[in-house]
């Protein structure tokens, strides 16, 4: 498996929005390259005779009967709402168009 460039955690740190500085891109470069080495070899046990799980025991949900109660009209919801558009929450952008 190919190693992590600086370049590709710069990337990856640009699209999660986090700021790392030089010495932080040196250091974790290394590290996820371990990580995915890590992840590969771990993939490359499992004959095709195991089927792939995300855990090791079987889980059931447990879900809930699905009534229809009654509930707050959009007028009640917004009541206390500091800015309101169009019968919506009005929220400040935090994602841009650069992404």
């Amino acid at each position: 498996m190919p190693e992590i460039t600086r370049d590709e955690v710069a990337h990856l740190a640009t699209l999660a929005r986090i700021d790392l500085d030089d010495a932080e891109l040196d250091h974790l470069a290394p590290q996820l390259s371990v990580i995915l080495e890590s992840v590969a070899s771990i993939s490359g046990v499992a004959g095709d005779d195991v089927p792939p799980t995300s855990h090791a025991l079987p889980l059931t949900n447990v879900f809930r009967e699905d009534v229809v109660t009654p509930s707050l009209t959009p007028e009640q919801a917004l009541s206390g709402a500091p800015e309101q558009e169009q019968q919506r929450f009005a929220v400040p952008r935090i994602l841009g168009d650069e992404q």
